[in-house]
């Protein structure tokens, strides 16, 4: 078991990427820590799961990027179930809007979500962790971290940051034995929809723009998570994993493989 006895805080259970790192993890022997929006009613199958194989599944439900709600959730963690060895932030809301016309509400209600909720969760997570001279923070990102999408560019002002949030932290606590790194993920099924554009065509026929014409999962994902919550990664610190099939590598339609019907 890679992570046996290992204690995971995953900051966005409910999503797909949540539940297939739950799936994944909890086969390796981890338990959780699992904010869940739904108060664990969309991720009880495998929170099931988790339970009947011995491991253990804290629910909670908080603003990651309100301190305080963070601080008093690991105190209560911390006796129930015991201190994070872990830390996977994969929170990632999008909502399309343009420069000229979003509000500064919709600004901050992405950037809160997305980054500042990252660096809340890196400094009371990772603070305990290098008192205790140990850890792995795994930052869930986006290739959009690299590239603009061209429909919400407070998301892509978000990943942003959290790559270089990545840097500075494993920087700092990689002198207490934790590190950190980013994955920058993209594409899956449905991306072309969520990041539709009318100035880019980035995600027009986005299939072929993987040079295998074979999108990723959310499994996919799950498996590069593992490793770097594992310690097979301990000498990968401040590193941005792109995990897009070469997606971004993508130069000409015509030229790329077409996708099987």
């Amino acid at each position: 078991m890679r992570l046996g006895e290992k204690i995971v805080f995953l900051t966005e259970a409910d999503s797909v990427s949540g539940r297939a790192i739950i799936r994944r993890l909890s086969s390796e022997g981890a338990s959780f820590i699992l904010n869940s929006a739904s108060g664990g009613v969309a991720i009880r199958e495998e929170t099931d799961r988790c339970r009947a194989s011995g491991r253990k599944a804290f629910v909670v439900n908080i603003d990651t990027s309100n301190r305080d709600e963070v601080e008093r959730m690991l105190d209560t963690a911390s006796r129930e179930i015991g201190e994070p060895d872990i830390l996977v932030h994969n929170n990632d809301l999008t909502e399309p809007g343009t420069i000229e016309h979003g509000s500064e509400e919709w600004f901050r209600r992405l950037i809160d979500h997305n980054a500042k909720s990252a660096f809340i969760c890196t400094q009371a997570v990772g603070g305990r962790m290098a008192r205790r001279n140990r850890g792995r923070i795994v930052f869930v990102s986006s290739i959009h971290a690299e590239k603009p999408t061209g429909s919400s560019f407070p998301y892509s002002a978000a990943k942003g940051a959290v790559k270089m949030l990545t840097r500075e932290a494993a920087l700092r606590l990689g002198r207490c034995g934790v590190t950190v790194n980013a994955i920058e993920f993209g594409p899956v099924e449905g991306d072309d929809e969520r990041f539709r554009s009318d100035l880019s065509l980035l995600y027009e026929h986005y299939r072929t723009k993987v040079p295998n014409a074979v999108l990723g999962t959310h499994d996919d994902l799950a498996e590069v998570v593992l490793f770097l919550a594992s310690d097979e990664s301990r000498y990968v610190n401040g590193a941005d994993i792109r995990v897009d099939g070469g997606f971004l590598m993508h130069y000409m339609d015509a030229k790329m493989k077409q996708a099987a019907d």
